[in-house]
């Protein structure tokens, strides 16, 4: 239990990658808000958190709305008193040639994937400059730091956040608030779902472990970095890839 008494937001945290992440904080002690825009699905997972006994908060917040955030932020701050950990993670994919991407898809990945970690990253820290102390940790990607043919707008946005997590990590470093980002490959999750078997196979070929990721594997590396253990650790991205990016 070693985030007893602790308190975190999960964006995306209804499922997926975001729901393993919250699930294991809150068995290490934590208690949790979700933003999700999916409301049936964040109902079930909140239910899932209070059964092991923590306090837990749903909050339907659409992460691309300032103000949707600054709310919700206050929020978590009335049902639960405090925030020490925060982890990006809402994200989308909307694929496509460059040539053929429209503005549209373009504009909705960014507004999701990198203004949303922005909105969210600069509402949480104004509560953890002053309780001097705070975690910050971003889902990235990979492909932010390699590419990929057919995801500009997604390695964008994840480059971006990159970026972000660096300069955010040198901002408030002085003040006991660390900011990493994980860098996951190809994970079992909804997003690799709808890939065909045989991109599947071509792709554990390409992994040196031979197999893809499971979300508890992104899970595990954002608990050490929230954790005690990870406490001179800032603006560093943690790759979980299977070996694939190296």
């Amino acid at each position: 239990m070693q985030l007893e008494g602790q308190a975190a937001i999960v964006t995306g945290g209804a499922r997926g990658i975001g729901r393993e992440i919250a699930l294991l904080l809150a068995r290490e002690g934590a208690d949790i808000a979700l933003f999700d825009v999916n409301a049936q699905t964040l109902e079930q997972t909140t239910g899932e958190l209070r059964q092991l006994g923590r306090r837990a908060e749903g909050l339907v917040v659409d992460v691309t709305d300032g103000e949707q955030v600054e709310q919700g932020v206050g929020k978590v701050l009335d049902k639960l008193g405090r925030i020490d950990i925060l982890v990006n993670n809402a994200g989308i994919t909307k694929d496509g040639l460059l040539i053929r991407m429209d503005d549209a898809q373009w504009d909705r990945v960014l507004d999701i994937n990198l203004k949303g970690t922005f909105l969210c990253t600069r509402a949480v820290a104004k509560h953890m400059l002053k309780q001097r102390r705070g975690r910050i940790v971003s889902i990235a990607s990979i492909v932010g730091l390699i590419g990929n043919p057919g995801q500009a707008n997604y390695a964008a946005s994840k480059a971006g956040v990159i970026g972000l997590t660096k300069t955010v990590a040198k901002e408030l470093a002085s003040r006991g608030i660390t900011c990493n980002a994980i860098a996951p490959g190809f994970i079992k999750t909804e997003m690799t779902d709808v890939l065909s078997e045989q991109a599947k196979q071509r792709l554990q070929e390409a992994i040196p472990m031979g197999t893809l990721g499971e979300p508890r594997d992104v899970a595990q590396a954002a608990l050490f970095l929230v954790s005690e253990a990870a406490r001179y650790i800032t603006g560093q991205v943690l790759v979980v890839d299977g070996g694939l990016a190296m």
